[in-house]
């Protein structure tokens, strides 16, 4: 009996966002217990581990950033199905190696190789643009949004708990996801990308992940919208990256209570992206929510900087979950602005420069300010100790650039005269 190509392409969604799940809990996962484990190959030392946290991190992004247009372009000429399964292979074989890891340069190969193998994510999402319908195609991308709020809420939860147990645990259960993910689609997935509609070479250009970015000039507001939006995406990067080392040094959490308030922090996500945000930009309109929203992130990284006891984070966790509105705003005001032929080329833009922000948050907040403030020789205390919360300061101050930014940008373009303000001459061919 043939199955009907509905319940075919159900089916491939289905393990599409149970994959991607299960990527982002992964991941997730070691988040609480990776810089321990850094601490512990550094013989404790929290200020030289910072150091090496941040260069970790920023190599696993790094990867990803150059990697992902590769992946896609191999999607596009030999098909989803072999790099989805080989990404999910090799993530587990990844999780396998850092968990029997002996020294830090272990963790830069298990870091190295995650980076390439979870720049998969673009090719999932071409599978299900390919297995998508117009009528569908914008709830199954918002399923893929839960999917990464869900696994960002239980993977550092578990990764804590886990971590309590032994630092090597987490690694292990994350390969044996990755793995079982790999087997249960080896059997069951099907391909989307029919021979006839693949590419049949294999370009350079296709691969080049600063490309997209060049689009960005011929929206002037837009270009404007995405500057304070590197702004603000640094600051974030920054709080993920920093965030397990400044509390433990600061407030002594262990991987428990860190992975506690990560999933705090996840929840608080999905309740604003979920319930608050129609209603709010319905109520005050994008412009001042974004304004609003940047505010509110500007003053709980302040917060979090200055906090002098862990009582007082989950309370600024609560406050500060209300920035999460201004990352649907700002793209609400740049899909309002672009030519629909060109939303794939800016979205896929501002992929790029989030990319870009991820390399350099490490690099800035843990491997510099980290390490710098709390370095025994440094002359800057607060509240008596070593000034730990000094990367939260920096992102606050960050934030409030980006508020600048956008001020200027709404001031020069009013409402009136927002939507589509492209500098391409209409009889132009846009360059790619």
């Amino acid at each position: 009996m043939i199955t009907p190509p509905h319940q075919r392409h159900a089916a491939a969604m289905a393990f599409i966002l149970l994959t991607l799940f299960i990527d982002i809990l992964a991941i997730g996962i070691i988040i609480p217990v990776l810089p321990e484990l850094v601490i512990e190959f550094v013989g404790g030392d929290e200020s030289k581990a910072g150091w090496y946290v941040g260069i970790i991190a920023a190599t696993f992004s790094l990867m990803q950033f150059f990697f992902a247009p590769v992946l896609g372009a191999l999607s596009d000429r030999f098909g989803r199905r072999p790099v989805i399964l080989g990404s999910l292979f090799g993530l587990g074989v990844d999780f396998i190696i850092t968990g029997l890891a002996t020294s830090v340069a272990w963790l830069f190969v298990g870091r190295f190789i995650a980076g390439v193998m979870g720049a998969s994510f673009s090719t999932s999402n071409a599978y299900i643009a390919d297995v998508s319908t117009s009528e569908n195609r914008a709830r199954n991308f918002g399923l893929v949004g839960m999917m990464f709020g869900l696994g960002f809420i239980i993977g550092p939860a578990l990764g804590g708990l886990l971590g309590a147990i032994s630092l090597r645990l987490p690694f292990y259960v994350a390969a044996g996801l990755s793995l079982v993910n790999w087997l249960y689609g080896y059997f069951v997935l099907p391909e989307s990308l029919p021979p006839e509609k693949r590419s049949s070479t294999i370009t350079l250009r296709s691969m080049n992940p600063f490309g997209t970015i060049t689009r960005l000039r011929s929206y002037p507001m837009v270009l404007g919208l995405a500057v304070a939006f590197v702004f603000s995406s640094l600051a974030q990067r920054g709080l993920e990256n920093v965030w397990v080392l400044s509390m433990g040094f600061r407030f002594g959490w262990e991987e428990q209570t860190n992975g506690l308030m990560l999933a705090l922090v996840g929840l608080m996500a999905v309740i604003v992206q979920g319930g608050l945000v129609r209603p709010v930009i319905r109520r005050f309109g994008e412009r001042r929510t974004v304004m609003m929203a940047m505010s509110v992130s500007s003053i709980a990284f302040l917060c979090y900087g200055l906090a002098t006891s862990g009582w007082m984070i989950p309370c600024i966790i609560v406050f500060g979950s209300l920035s999460g509105l201004s990352g649907p705003a700002i793209q609400s005001l740049i899909t309002s602005t672009v030519d629909p032929a060109e939303q794939g080329r800016i979205q896929g833009a501002l992929t790029s420069l989030l990319s870009l922000t991820n390399i350099l948050a490490p690099l800035i907040f843990t491997a510099g300010l980290f390490r710098y403030f709390t370095h025994e020789d440094t002359a800057v205390r607060y509240n008596g100790e070593p000034f730990a919360g000094a990367p939260f300061v920096f992102g606050s101050f960050l934030l409030l650039v980006a508020l600048g930014i956008l001020y200027r940008v709404l001031k020069r373009f009013p409402a009136k005269v927002a939507p589509i303000e492209s500098t391409i001459p209409a009889t132009q061919e846009p360059v790619g």
